[in-house]
């Protein structure tokens, strides 16, 4: 699990603007989406990954105990998995030259529908009535990427938690552009895997100083359900 690490310069920095450290803290369980972006074995199975970010499956029990508060609670669990297609190599050509081609050519096989890459990780608890969206860039909200945003609004989701790998990059992406649409977002601090904690930190940061709320697990779960119980006793 990554070692999380926020300057304390920013969350003084954070309060001060906000009012307090967790603004999202109200949020409505019954109005809002766990998130869980990219957890496959193209990213997670030895062997089978074409990039094994191997803190991912240590993240798996905090995705499945938001996910089962949250259901509980009335909320939804949405899960995201990235697709490979042939047209994205002309509609998304300038990504594939910042890798060789072999690479370029290991991440399409490994995320192909159908293959073992493409799969969610067994260990993830997916239930029927979940959601299971695609999504063909890193954000799962830019034009052309998915139909995530409709999919919520269909629901009257305002507020998403954001799970998955890798933090800064497909995880990043896709919280910055859900609050650029207007969502309430929360990274979820202990639900996001990158390839080192400095890696992992450095997104959370940059996320938390001006796009959204930060919230470990633990934290989150209670936020959960003790909104449930005060909507409950309204």
């Amino acid at each position: 699990m990554h070692k999380v690490a926020i300057p304390q310069t920013v969350i003084d920095r954070v309060t001060a603007r906000r009012g307090k450290e967790h603004v999202y803290d109200d949020l409505d369980p019954a109005r809002t989406a766990l998130i869980v972006v990219d957890m496959q074995n193209a990213f997670m199975l030895p062997g089978v990954a074409f990039a094994e970010v191997k803190a991912a499956p240590e993240i798996v029990p905090n995705i499945n105990t938001i996910a089962s508060a949250l259901r509980q609670a009335g909320g939804t669990v949405v899960w995201i998995v990235t697709t490979y297609d042939k047209d994205i190599d002309s509609e998304w050509s300038t990504y594939y030259r910042l890798s060789t081609q072999t690479n370029g050519a290991k991440r399409s096989a490994a995320l192909t529908k159908g293959s073992k890459g493409h799969a969610i990780w067994s260990g993830l608890e997916v239930k029927d009535g979940d959601p299971i969206v695609e999504k063909r860039r890193f954000s799962a909200f830019i034009q052309g990427s998915s139909e995530l945003d409709k999919v919520l609004k269909a629901r009257g989701i305002d507020t998403v938690l954001i799970t998955g790998t890798v933090t800064g990059v497909c995880c990043e992406s896709t919280a910055r552009d859900a609050m650029m649409l207007n969502y309430k977002v929360v990274m979820v601090t202990d639900g996001n895997a990158a390839y080192s904690d400095e890696d992992h930190n450095r997104a959370l940061t940059g996320f938390y100083s001006s796009f959204g709320d930060i919230m470990p697990t633990e934290r989150l779960v209670g936020v959960i359900g003790k909104n449930a119980k005060k909507q409950a006793a309204e």
